[in-house]
């Protein structure tokens, strides 16, 4: 959920730059590599995106939340920095508004193209139409089941659509890019490396000449990902998805890389994190397997699940909450190790089997 895995703190990882940048002022951090922060407002503090030399120009990698303070970053950026060497290519690791949120913004004032997966893409675009519209039932039946109460429910109503309002209206034509290819950038070669379980087609951007590792969300130093159960496929097993990404990640990629995450600052030992990230999940599932020893409902295991107390009263953190929730209670369903009953107003039960 976003939060400090308990392993962190003992954590044998190095970060090799003490200072982080300005807000949106480029750092070089690697020949032909810039670190560009940009705010945001959540409690995550900030984005780290990149740009990568490439030849005459410019390729973006994530490109901040849209909003009037983000903008205002951009513009000076695009007058200055940027116009002697423009943005090519915009390249989105996945779906989240503040990777894709500017993404529109900039393709559009720039002429340029966007990269990304196929599914993030349509995905993105498919989340963007919610705006429009009034929360399906079928969604507040999802919460429902997970033990919402009324007006947890009603503000959730009131709030849905707002993916939309966080990103630029996305370019109806895409670049689209795939694992296993390999992206030219101002003549070093970038591997794809796709990775599922965060979102559904996340790609970090390997460089191996350079021993370079751009890894979005995917790995991050200090937090671990939301890998969460979505309303739209209620039965999924994203954490599956996501403990088989982190295992392909190892194998594909040395450790000996210098990982330009996506919040936080760049640090190296991949390795050990991967393992720590492994490792934070696995426990999750073994608090659930000791603490549940009677029928209960997903919110009520958010106690054994994560270290600080999760209210009702901060709408996206519940939200969040609860999907990472069903994600280790699904996990296990599908391994027969708990199951499920409904009782007469749509809640779900779950046990130990």
């Amino acid at each position: 959920m976003t939060h400090d895995t308990p392993a962190s703190a003992g954590a044998p990882i190095s970060y090799p730059f003490a200072m982080l940048p300005t807000a949106g002022a480029p750092e070089p951090i690697a020949p032909g590599v810039q670190w560009l922060r940009l705010p945001l407002p959540v409690s995550l503090g900030a984005i780290n995106v990149w740009l990568l030399a490439d030849g005459a120009g410019t390729t973006l990698v994530d490109s901040g939340i849209y909003d009037e303070q983000t903008v205002a970053l951009w513009r000076p950026l695009l007058e200055g920095t940027l116009r002697e060497a423009p943005l090519s290519r915009v390249i989105a690791t996945h779906l989240h508004p503040d990777h894709v949120g500017m993404a529109g913004w900039l393709t559009r004032h720039t002429g340029s193209r966007l990269w990304m997966t196929r599914l993030e893409y349509l995905q993105g675009r498919l989340l963007a139409s919610d705006s429009a519209r009034t929360a399906p039932e079928e969604t507040l039946a999802f919460y429902r089941r997970a033990g919402w109460d009324g007006p947890t429910l009603e503000r959730y109503r009131q709030r849905f659509g707002s993916f939309g309002r966080m990103i630029s209206p996305l370019p109806d034509s895409y670049r689209r890019i795939r694992d296993g290819e390999r992206l030219n950038i101002g003549g070093h070669s970038w591997e794809v490396v796709v990775g599922a379980g965060h979102s559904p087609e996340h790609a970090c951007l390997y460089d191996a000449d350079r021993k370079l590792l751009i890894s979005g969300d995917q790995v991050l130093p200090r937090i671990s990902s939301n890998v969460s159960v979505q309303p739209s496929e209620p039965d999924a097993d994203p954490l599956s998805d996501w403990l088989e990404s982190l295992a392909t990640l190892r194998r594909r990629v040395p450790d000996d890389v210098l990982v330009l995450p996506s919040h936080g600052k760049p640090f190296r030992v991949l390795h050990a994190r991967i393992e720590q990230l492994q490792a934070d999940a696995w426990g999750a599932l073994d608090r659930l397997r000791a603490g549940l020893h009677e029928p209960a409902r997903a919110i009520d295991l958010f106690t054994l699940l994560f270290s600080t107390a999760v209210c009702n009263d901060d709408p996206t953190r519940f939200t969040l909450a609860t999907g990472e929730t069903l994600a280790c209670l699904n996990h296990l369903l599908l391994r027969g190790e708990v199951s499920v009953s409904l009782d007469e107003q749509g809640v779900a039960w779950y046990a130990p089997l």
